[in-house]
């Protein structure tokens, strides 16, 4: 079993350690499987001057922000290779920084460009209680600075942010997450303002995700890597990984790069990881978390996520998830394993990947997937290296629970499962943005999106869309989900005549990041701006129409027109609900009445096909 020890702080109160030892072991966690292997020989000697904070604890525990911060500072005045910028500030004030570790010594994301060499940008602690791949960083960069690993610099640059949401960082406590084998403190998974930075890449509602999409425009890096730990199952695997369009099974924005992925990428990082004693694997999720024969299913995701945003904007990115039940010393050095790999594929292979990047901007599909389902499509045969388990009763929860028990066990044939678009969006020529949007008009802006901007009003024939059944999630009612009321909606085509004021936007989708345009502002994609609640407003009644009117009036309209009189009698014949509901009968004259308000449900945006 692994327990958890607290550190002694400054404090040295004997007391509050005893007491925390005697409440906080985990023996609820299942036992954890023997483990030796080559990466262990990375550690740095106790007596190494540059030892990290996290190495000097065994790799148990893991550095707060000031001593992280620290030690890189006092790095990068030890070497010209390493240097460190703050990029952005988060909700509670405290500085972000990217590292920068390059032969010729950049000091700034947007001069890398100057060298000619593919960047790897690596960011750790987007949810800051998984924060394996802060340490991970720190050993490399110690290693390449003064470890003989400055080779991997020569034909690539390296970025690495140490720590993403650094507020949820500092809520740090060994009693944050209970389904994870150490470090022995942790960090929260959400920012200070709650909102999960994992969820916010479209909308970028929290100030950490605007500065990381600053970054990522200003450092334009080949390949991006999110360094995660999962949680759920208990397996042999201790890294898995998953990328967009994983062996072309599907449907991609940036398919190039994802084929450089399957061909570079891939190969080299499963063979470095098993040279060095781990076990990689594809990243799933269980269809049934209480029943693994029921098989597993893994593939493409929205852009919401890291991976599913880098593929919208062609910046090629990885999703690694160490597993939570692994001890913490064996998962951060498979992640400095994993960084390593990453950092030399792009060096010794960057030409290629670029020139992938490059095809997959200039490209223009006709088609864009969103909506991504669960494990809805193509199905196929895995062998599945697991962990025994059994099923018990549980007195507490009153249904059958999982046991695992801690011995491996292959699980032949097991089913895997892909998921598969629910929507192809067509791509038109442009979006009209109105001036009254301006948030929405930020947000593209924000992005890199390129934009016209009307000196003056214009009015043009537009295609347009009404909002069909649409229904706020999740569940009933108005619950909030990250911080905003999210949409789902069918949709109706119009065709309309708008003026758009001066201060509008005109987006082409002739651009680089046309695609992450149409997911923005495509209404029936699921993240898009109305999909995160964007256009809420566009819901809502603001004139209405008393019985007394309508009745009258609705008899005067079946008396004049026949083609109505027979569509309403044919309405009530086919709903008995409807014929038995007077305020839904009057509402359906007053829809067809030149009174009703024709914007009701009238998405603002206008599109040109």
């Amino acid at each position: 079993m692994r327990i958890f020890r607290p550190l002694c702080r400054s404090f040295g109160l004997v007391v509050l350690v005893s007491a925390c030892l005697a409440a906080g072991p985990q023996d609820f966690l299942p036992p954890a499987l023997p483990w030796h292997g080559a990466s262990e020989a990375l550690i740095a000697k106790p007596d190494n001057p540059w030892i990290t904070p996290a190495e000097k604890t065994g790799l148990t525990d893991s550095p707060n922000y000031d001593d992280t911060i620290a030690w890189l500072r006092k790095l990068c005045a030890a070497t010209p290779l390493v240097k460190m910028m703050e990029f952005g500030r988060t909700a509670q004030g405290r500085a972000l920084y990217v590292v920068m570790a390059t032969k010729e010594g950049a000091a700034a994301p947007a001069a890398l460009t100057a060298n000619g060499k593919p960047t790897l940008l690596a960011q750790a602690g987007i949810h800051s209680g998984e924060i394996d791949g802060k340490d991970a960083g720190l050993m490399l960069l110690r290693d390449i600075a003064f470890g003989g690993k400055a080779g991997l610099l020569n034909h690539a640059n390296f970025l690495f942010v140490p720590i993403f949401n650094a507020d949820g960082h500092e809520r740090s406590s060994e009693w944050n997450r209970p389904n994870q084998r150490g470090p022995v403190h942790q960090g929260w998974r959400t920012t200070a303002q709650n909102l999960n930075l994992n969820r916010d890449y479209v909308k970028a509602d929290s100030p950490e995700m605007q500065a990381m999409i600053g970054l990522l425009r200003a450092s334009g890096p080949a390949l991006y890597l999110d360094l995660h730990v999962t949680d759920g199952l208990d397996y042999q695997y201790d890294i898995t990984y998953i990328y967009e369009n994983w062996g072309g099974e599907q449907p991609a924005s940036s398919p190039r790069s994802s084929a450089w992925l399957d061909r570079y990428f891939h190969p080299a990082m499963d063979a470095a990881l098993k040279q060095a004693g781990h076990i990689p694997g594809r990243y799933f999720d269980p269809t049934n978390d209480r029943d693994l024969t029921e098989g597993i299913y893994s593939g493409n995701s929205s852009p919401r996520f890291s991976t599913g945003y880098g593929d919208l904007r062609h910046i090629p990115s990885v999703l690694l998830e160490t597993h939570s039940l692994k001890p913490y010393r064996q998962r951060v050095l498979g992640t400095y394993v994993f960084i390593e790999s990453a950092l030399r594929s792009v060096g010794e292979h960057g030409a290629d990947l670029q020139t992938a990047i490059a095809a997959d901007r200039a490209a223009r599909p006709d088609k864009i997937p969103v909506n991504w389902g669960s494990g809805d499509g193509p199905e196929t045969h895995v062998d599945f290296l697991g962990i025994a388990y059994e099923d018990y009763v549980s007195p507490a929860s009153g249904v059958k629970e999982v046991r695992w028990l801690g011995q491996p066990k292959v699980y032949a044939g097991l089913s895997l499962k892909s998921n598969k678009p629910g929507l192809l969006l067509e791509r038109p020529k442009a979006y009209w943005v109105p001036a009254t949007k301006p948030e929405v008009i930020a947000r593209l802006k924000l992005h890199g999106v390129q934009l016209e901007t009307l000196a003056e009003p214009r009015t043009l024939t537009v295609s347009m869309y009404r909002l069909v059944n649409p229904k706020i999630q999740p569940g009933e009612g108005f619950h909030p989900f990250e911080g905003r009321h999210t949409l789902t909606t069918g949709v109706q085509r119009l065709t309309r005549t708008e003026t758009f004021p001066a201060g509008s936007v005109r987006v082409p989708t002739d651009q680089p990041l046309g695609d992450l345009a149409i997911v923005m502002l495509e209404p029936a994609a699921n993240d898009s701006l109305l999909g995160w609640g964007f256009f809420s407003e566009i819901l809502q009644r603001t004139e209405y129409i008393e019985g007394y009117v309508v009745a009258p009036m609705a008899e005067k309209m079946l008396a004049d027109n026949p083609k109505l009189k027979a569509e309403f009698e044919a309405k009530l014949a086919a709903d008995e609900k409807f014929a038995k509901d007077p305020t839904a009968r009057l509402q359906w004259f007053y829809e067809r009445s030149k009174f009703y308000d024709d914007r009701y449900l009238l998405y603002p945006v206008g599109i040109e096909r």
